[in-house]
């Protein structure tokens, strides 16, 4: 048993063992200027230093007319002290470095049209080689071809990079954020709607907006829909990403509105209504500063969607318009019970392992479903990225941000997912008047699930599953606290609010006409039994005389 997952770990991580981002360093030898270029090599063959100062400089052979399999593909003169640079193809990676070496190269620069993938080899060619290999991007031939002469010189090395960057720090904090303040708002929200009866002078813009219990079926059915997404997005990204943008601007202007309008409800200035006419969500004559907010809000959207590449500032608006969603969707749909918050995360649990680590094992270019999908693929004609993530630039600043993604993701799904759970432990810490024990300790969990996933990024260098380490951390830590309390048969079933809580005993007592009641506790004000208690019982009060008249008459 021990040999077979030790096979399968091995199988996971492969490609990550064998493959190897380093820079290459491209410099004119009549100019004092230089250019980084992201390469991929295998240490194995032979190690590059970490620092460029150290790195030999040696002239380019531009040989990119040529695959060099076979002898005659070499020319004469050999390649004495310089580093071919030829095409990807037609042979193995040792028969080109094998050929370089023989004929004197240093080093050994192979352009591929496709995919980096690692110069692989077994360990008796490992053994024979000595000298570097790497896979260069045909795009960067071309740019190095443009911008520098015949007399072009490279050097090779492989930077040191930082373990985490600190960007994990602003990414942490917005999740762990959204995650508190869209649980704590849904919850309250729902018990505030249950319990409490509320003026409504605003007409449309103040009735409640309706949420949506999630059932075992339905989870079904979103779970086949987000696995069908995701495998058509795999095979046909540049047809269906334009809709995904499209659906997400439209989505995050309604979430931005959901969240903003009981900020702007309170503003005393701007609560005329607009005349009577016939247009489109306009003929319900909503106010004025309600209208504004709808313009700011699809103004907004409309902004990230013109200017979404532009990686310098468009990223602050895209997870702006994300955390928005993010609170719009935990405020929306309610978790009724623990036992459906059991069932999603789980199975989604099962979604997102699946995809991050079984179908490299399935897909014929050894990539993760979900990173690709997530990621982009490299081979887009639209070089388009999905919207549905929270994105920060990384921070240290290091040159192999030219090779890896210069953004650290997470995903919506580790966000809302987790986020119903808190959501849920808020609504039931009110209804057990807990104080807060489940809510808090969800969130807590959540945060160190998410901590684990930043250290499980860095010590595999790995695009991680955080379902995988969210989803166990914030059930068991809420079934822990279900248990500890001794109340795991109220949290699995919800066991309902107003109507299924305990009601305390009424007790009369004959009141003397020159003894006035004692005035009602602060627990008797704020308690929700003894108000709708008190409710009915005014409401009897006023029916007897009513029908002791009736009677009379």
């Amino acid at each position: 048993m021990r040999d077979a997952v030790t096979l399968v770990l091995g199988a996971i991580f492969f490609e990550q063992v064998l493959g190897e981002y380093g820079m290459a360093h491209v410099s004119d030898q009549r100019k004092n200027k230089g250019k980084d270029y992201c390469i991929l090599f295998n240490s194995q063959w032979a190690h590059l230093p970490q620092d460029l100062g150290k790195a030999s400089r040696l002239q380019i052979h531009d040989l990119t007319a040529s695959v060099l399999c076979s002898p005659s593909e070499v020319p004469a003169g050999g390649f004495t002290n310089r580093i071919p640079m030829v095409l990807r193809g037609n042979c193995t990676f040792y028969e080109k470095v094998r050929l370089a070496q023989i004929n004197g190269a240093k080093g050994l620069l192979i352009v591929s049209r496709d995919r980096l993938t690692p110069p692989a080899g077994n360990r008796s060619q490992y053994e024979e080689i000595d000298i570097p290999v790497a896979l260069l991007s045909y795009t960067d031939m071309l740019d190095i071809s443009k911008t520098f002469g015949k007399g072009r010189e490279v050097a090779m090395y492989a930077p040191h990079e930082p373990v985490l960057d600190y960007n994990m720090v602003i990414i942490f904090l917005m999740a762990v954020g959204t995650v508190a303040v869209g649980g704590y708002w849904a919850g309250s929200r729902d018990v505030k709607k249950r319990y409490m009866k509320h003026k409504r002078d605003d007409g449309a813009e103040t009735q409640d907006e309706e949420t949506v219990d999630v059932t075992p079926i339905m989870i079904c059915v979103f779970v086949v829909m987000c696995c069908s997404m995701l495998v058509l997005l795999y095979y046909f990204y540049d047809h269906l990403v334009y809709m995904i943008i499209g659906i997400f601007c439209l989505a995050a202007s309604i979430g931005l509105y959901s969240c903003l309008s009981p900020f702007v409800r309170r503003i005393p200035f701007g609560k005329c209504r607009i005349p009577e006419n016939n247009l489109p969500y306009c003929h319900k004559r909503p106010q004025v500063r309600m209208l504004l907010l709808s313009v700011f809000c699809v103004s907004v959207s409309v902004i990230w969607g013109v200017f979404r590449n532009e990686d310098q500032w468009a990223w602050v608006l895209q997870d702006a318009l994300g955390i928005a969603f993010c609170l719009y969707m935990l405020k929306t749909i309610r978790l009724p019970t623990f036992k459906a918050c059991t069932l999603l995360l789980a199975v989604l649990f099962v979604y997102d392992v699946f995809f991050v680590f079984i179908t490299p094992l399935l897909t014929k270019s050894g990539e993760s479903i979900m990173v690709e999908v997530a990621a982009g693929p490299s081979d887009s004609s639209t070089h388009e990225k999905l919207p549905m993530v929270l994105k920060v630039p990384r921070l240290n600043f290091s040159p192999l941000a030219l090779c890896d993604r210069p953004f650290s993701l997470l995903g919506f799904g580790d966000i809302l997912v987790p986020g119903l759970l808190v959501a849920y432990c808020h609504r039931f810490d009110i209804q057990v008047q807990s104080s807060q024990i489940y809510f808090v300790a969800c969130t807590v969990a959540y945060g160190i699930g998410l901590l684990i996933t930043f250290v499980a990024l860095a010590l595999m260098q790995m695009g991680q599953p955080a379902l995988l380490y969210l989803v166990p951390c914030t059930l068991l830590t809420s079934l822990g606290v279900a248990l500890w309390r001794r109340e795991l048969a109220m949290f699995w079933t919800g066991s309902g609010f107003a109507k299924e809580m305990p009601q305390p005993p009424l007790v009369m007592t004959p009141i003397n006409c020159t003894q006035s009641p004692d005035p009602p506790t602060k627990e008797q004000l704020t308690s929700p039994a003894l108000q709708a208690a008190e409710e009915a019982t005014n409401q009897s009060e006023e029916k007897s005389p009513r029908e002791a008249k009736n009677q009379s008459n």
